[in-house]
């Protein structure tokens, strides 16, 4: 996935530079770091041998006496620099895991240095717009941009590089980066916080503890810069991103003025992407650690989930009470209550029997709807069990002082399998197989993969199950072998848990969509609690157990905006809240905003309240309504999936992402885009009736009643009225949104005509795209798929607007079947009274209808809105539709 392209034509530099580290009382540990004793470069890629200058911390154990430095300019605009032990190989993270270029190197001996020792070394090519400098004594070395001579990344020179504790530091311009990403952690802000220590360690403990670390790691960030303080050639909005490809645990400190790594092990692997956009740094960053998975069409549909579930006449019943309702039901979900003694690929016999839930299934699947079950990584230990059976025989499990590790999770006694083994991957899809010929489930939802223990093994080996340095794990320093399998536990060739703890969800989602592709032959839908760099090219996550809070409902606006960042756009929490008792109030509320999570599904704990959103009324008219406006805009979500699967481009947006010049999107996190022009203003309040919303410039028209909501030319905040059953979503001119009619399953909203909605910009223009495909090819796009791209534009122009279509791809044959039927455009603008309007296609006077309440011309403030219905134009052939105004 992250292969590099064809070798560029690089240009080495080596100058000579005194540049003094400008970092501020960063570090809360210095070290004594090291000197550069040789370097050398050839063909985009600079190596230097480093030798301990002196020791720092020897409590924490020896220091590496030599490293081994290589940075490398693997595209215009990515740079890669490695430090590691130059005599002794060190734990990475493997490259069957995340595909990328092997580390280069080049032959350095003592006489590389050259006479005089050159203070620094400079890596640069006339086609990228990244410098890398080494500083030679005491050994530091920065990024820089060189368009602007900003510098992104200026470490330390109290380099620290011991077995289990390496510290490297980086200055930053404290009143100009802003910094997002660095996960899993519920925050606060979505924007990262000085003072804020990030923990990487992946856990069992419930989201909706704030400020610690969560299911996943994610050690990259993305920095927005604000332009220097008296102007300078630096724009404002100009990004980067920094990756640490690590999976070692890690805490990583932000002090405003610097950003701290505290890693227990591994190499200080960095990746530095240009930008200098928002979407171009997610887009390199994709490039390298694979694009995001195509997710099948149905599962942007609504979906319904309980931990509790009593049987099978209560999945029914919630079935019955949506369609009841008339609330869209796309997906029916069960937890562990349909397992049998909580088994893997089991059945209780009693209340969820195999024959009654073939039937139910099977009766979903007629309806259009679908079925996805939990399944967790513990296998019971249990010689009755086929799958523990079967598990034994292949030798599939984690090993710990020379046998399987025992665990304990929800049936009992359980061995873990070992997923770094290529046995467990085939294990693991011949059990998912077999369990799918008793019950054809349609995804799978892993779960307690970080992996989760309810026992915490006691230390064997005490410097790997507690390590000298105690990273900030659960928020009070607990050990890592807390709630979780041994560090000192032993996978397939020797790898120790210690190193691969963070890589078991990863590598599990892995396993699971490759088992459900050969099973299926159709695109897989996995949903992942556990994380880890590259997740996002097999699976779907949500934020895990929230509560039914208000403050939840606020912070899960952060956690999808930082997954979208992180290369997962299929991102949702759990609507109304997983644990606590909700109220009416709040599940109203929520699934205004859950509605336009890109993963949409209620979702609540044993024990709690039952909050199906059938069960209020006042809730049931917030979903009809906010739902309904979701799958009116199905088509342009979907879209955005293509965008993800091709670009990285996140489905759910921060405003800056469009609008990055506008330095006050940077701390907007109570607000998101759809895509680049849809922009969501929930209610986040209990008792609100209005919302303060900020608006970038521009046009803003209501996705409700299409009207004129904000014109300015620059942002600012506005007060919307927000009624109990009522979300404000508008969308921003310059943009044409491809909508299809509401239904209760996607399946009869695909059959739909289609509309155009074209919100025209001040300047008369808009653009938009759709993608089409079956919806459940494994491939999305790509030279085998069978797939339409269409790509419209709309000028205004003498006289009236003209709207375009540009295919640009087309071998999906139902495109050439469905019709866009009606247009609508909004912000039109007339310096006279229009009395009506004339409609060409193709340059022929049509007889499209423009009468009726819902057609013609009206005016909304200053500008015009026009509908123009009874069109029959081919989604897959191209066109020509003017407007013309009189």
């Amino acid at each position: 996935m992250g292969s590099p392209p064809a070798r560029l034509s690089f240009l080495l530099f080596i100058l000579l530079l005194g540049v003094p580290w400008r970092g501020g009382g960063a570090a809360s540990t210095a070290g004594s770091g090291y000197r550069v004793v040789s370097v050398a470069g050839s063909r985009g890629v600079l190596s230097a041998r480093l030798e301990l200058a002196g020791r720092a911390a020897p409590e924490l154990g020896p220091d590496v006496q030599r490293l081994s430095l290589t940075a490398s300019l693997e595209t215009d605009s990515r740079l890669h620099v490695r430090i590691t032990d130059a005599d002794h190989p060190r734990w990475e993270v493997p490259q069957d895991v995340i595909p990328r270029a092997a580390p280069q190197d080049v032959l350095l001996d003592a006489s590389s240095g050259a006479a005089g020792s050159p203070r620094s070394r400079v890596l640069s090519a006339a086609t990228s717009d990244l410098t890398f400098t080494v500083h030679a004594s005491p050994f530091r070395f920065t990024v820089s941009r060189r368009s602007t001579g900003d510098v992104l990344f200026d470490t330390s020179p109290s380099l620290v590089f011991k077995d289990r504790y390496l510290v490297l530091t980086s200055a930053l311009p404290a009143g100009r980066a802003s910094l997002y990403g660095l996960g899993e952690h519920t925050k606060r802000t979505f924007r990262l916080q000085r003072g804020e220590t990030f923990t990487l360690w992946n856990s069992d403990i419930a989201a909706s503890n704030v400020d610690v670390n969560l299911y996943g790691s994610h050690p990259f960030y993305l920095d927005v810069r604000s332009p220097p303080p008296g102007g300078g050639s630096s724009p404002a909005g100009a990004a980067h991103g920094v990756l640490l490809l690590n999976s070692n645990g890690m805490d990583v400190e932000y002090g405003g003025s610097y950003v701290t790594y505290k890693v227990i092990g591994g190499v200080l692997d960095f990746y530095f992407f240009a930008g200098p956009s928002p979407l171009a740094v997610v887009d390199q960053y994709t490039q390298l650690i694979g694009r995001p998975v195509p997710m099948p069409y149905w599962s942007f549909g609504f979906h319904q989930c309980r931990y509790g579930y009593r049987n099978l006449a209560d999945l029914e019943g919630v079935v019955a009470g949506y369609a009841k309702a008339r609330i869209p039901l796309e997906v029916m979900w069960t937890d562990i209550d349909y397992m049998d003694a909580f088994k893997d690929f089991t059945l209780d016999p009693v209340n969820f029997p195999a024959g009654p839930m073939r039937r139910f299934v099977d009766r979903l699947h007629r309806n259009g709807q679908k079925y996805v079950v939990i399944i967790d990584p513990g296998i019971n230990v249990n010689r009755t069990y086929g799958t523990f059976i079967r598990g034994m025989q292949q030798d599939v499990f984690l090993k710990w002082n020379g046998s399987n590790y025992l665990g304990q999770v929800w049936p009992g006694d359980v061995y873990f399998p070992d997923f770094l083994n290529p046995r467990a991957a085939e294990f693991w899809a011949r059990e998912i197989a077999l369990f799918r010929r008793t019950l054809p489930v349609d995804g799978l939802w892993i779960d307690m993969n970080e992996i989760s223990n309810f026992v915490t093994p006691p230390p064997l080996d005490a410097l790997l199950d507690d390590p000298p340095y105690r990273i900030n794990n659960s928020g009070v320093r607990r050990p890592i072998n807390n709630k979780t399998v041994p560090a000192s536990a032993v996978h397939h060739g020797g790898v120790r848990e210690y190193d691969a703890h963070n890589l078991f969800g990863l590598l599990e989602a892995r396993a699971t969509y490759a088992a459900l592709l050969r099973d299926t032959g159709r695109r897989p839908f996995v949903l992942s609690r556990s994380t880890f760099v590259g997740s996002g090219r097999y699976t779907a996550h949500w934020t895990g157990d929230n509560f039914a809070s208000w403050d939840d409902l606020r912070y899960s606006i952060n956690t999808m905006l930082s997954f979208g960042l992180f290369g997962i756009p299929m991102v949702g929490a759990d609507i109304c809240g997983f644990g606590g008792n909700t109220t009416e109030e709040l599940c109203g509320r929520w699934i205004q905003l859950g509605a336009f999570y890109p993963f949409s599904r209620d979702h609540s704990a044993i024990g709690t309240v039952r909050r199906e959103l059938y069960l209020w009324e006042s809730v049931a008219r917030s979903a009809r309504k906010a739902l309904g406006l979701r799958y009116r805009m199905l088509p342009y979500i979907y879209t955005l999936m293509y965008e993800a699967h091709t670009t990285g481009a996140p489905i759910a947006r921060p405003l800056f992402f469009s609008y990055p010049q506008d330095v006050a999107t940077y701390g907007v996190d109570r607000q998101f885009l759809l895509g680049r022009g849809v922009l969501v203003s929930p209610v986040l309040e209990q008792g609100a009736t209005t919302v303060d919303a900020y608006f970038p410039a521009g046009l803003w028209f209501s996705l409700f009643d299409y009207s004129l909501a904000v014109a300015t030319a620059t942002g600012k905040r506005v007060t919307l009225p927000a009624p109990a059953d009522t979300v404000n979503v508008h969308v921003a001119g310059g943009n044409i949104l491809p909508l299809q009619r509401p239904a209760l399953t996607t399946t009869v909203a695909r059959q739909t005509v289609f509309h155009l909605l074209v919100a025209l910009g001040e300047d008369g223009s808009a653009t938009g795209e759709l993608f089409l495909d079956d919806g459940e090819s494994p491939e999305m796009g790509g030279a085998r798929g069978k797939w339409t791209l269409v790509r419209f534009s709309c000028a205004t122009e003498r006289g009236g607007v003209t709207v375009r279509s540009h295919v640009l791809h087309n071998s999906y044959g139902p495109s050439r079947a469905l019709v866009i039927s009606k247009v609508v455009f909004l912000g039109l603008q007339s310096p006279a009274p229009t009395r009506g309007f004339t409609v060409y296609v193709n340059g022929v006077k049509t007889t499209a209808s423009s009468a009726g309440r819902d057609h013609g011309y009206r005016r909304s403030g200053a500008f015009g809105v026009a509908h123009v219905a009874g069109l029959s134009l081919a989604v897959g052939e191209e066109f020509e539709l003017k407007v013309a105004m009189s």
